[in-house]
């Protein structure tokens, strides 16, 4: 399989504080990487740095984020502006509040694709009911007109995986995507990021604390602890067999039903 991306020997920081050590790791074409561990571990600051979302206080202090031949931290803003989209998606953990309350979900659409070339508003409004009717959206002209809060929690973030795909990125960076919903809608949103997955070949990291989650959709799982990685491997040979002491405390640490 084709590479697509690659951490060398990451290490992050915030004012000089280490928030991540010595991270490696690879993503492959058509592949899921699911990375887990407790809050505070890291695993959403990896992510970010490849977005180049770290903020003025977070900087890559060594290694490399290869994608394409690119080390991203390396590009200048408009470079990595140009590929986040195109070839980067992200989903945020709540995609309700990366929505401006007072446009509508179609305008918010349509300048995100315009920031990558000019289309028409009827092209638009075309491509954008077609990947909605194709991640299973009954009504798609009528949430392209809505606003945000007209639109349950459930259905934000399933407009965020679709704001994400707009542009048909290669890789998609999934961070927390099912955290903040109840487990009804937690299942529909793994069911569409799996969707995606197979409708159009996109390779996903996923970030999350939910072994579950990681179980239903992960090819292979990251293990971090305190910004440092404890295991990786093949999901189903993590889960079933374990090697590493904080991963054996994760799998003990989820609920077990009982008769």
């Amino acid at each position: 399989m084709e590479e697509l991306l690659r951490y060398d020997h990451v290490d992050i920081s915030y004012l000089g504080r280490p928030a991540v050590r010595d991270v490696s790791f690879a993503l492959h074409s058509g592949e899921i990487l699911g990375i887990v561990g407790e809050s505070g571990s890291g695993k959403s600051t990896l992510i970010q740095a490849a977005m180049g979302l770290l903020g003025a206080e977070g900087c890559v202090t060594r290694g490399e984020i290869r994608y394409k031949g690119k080390n991203l931290p390396d590009l200048p803003p408009k470079e990595l502006r140009k590929l986040c989209g195109p070839e980067l998606g992200y989903i945020f953990q709540s995609a309700g509040s990366s929505f401006c309350p007072i446009r509508t979900v179609g305008a918010q659409l349509l300048e995100t694709m315009r920031e990558h070339g000019k289309i028409s508003k009827a092209d638009f409004q075309a491509q954008a009911l077609e990947l909605l009717e194709k991640l299973g959206f009954a009504h798609g002209k009528r949430i392209l007109g809505s606003y945000p809060f007209e639109l349950s929690g459930g259905m934000q973030q399933r407009i965020g995986i679709a704001a994400a795909m707009l542009l048909n990125p290669r890789v998609l960076f999934a961070d927390e995507p099912t955290s903040a919903l109840d487990v009804t809608i937690q299942k529909q949103v793994i069911e569409e990021m799996l969707l995606v997955h197979r409708t159009f070949g996109t390779s996903i990291v996923l970030v999350t604390h939910n072994l579950g989650v990681i179980g239903a959709m992960a090819d292979r799982i990251l293990v971090l602890k305190d910004g440092e990685a404890v295991e990786s491997g093949k999901t189903q040979d993590v889960l079933t067999n374990p090697q590493a002491d904080y991963t054996r405390a994760l799998l003990a640490a989820v609920p077990k039903l009982r008769r």
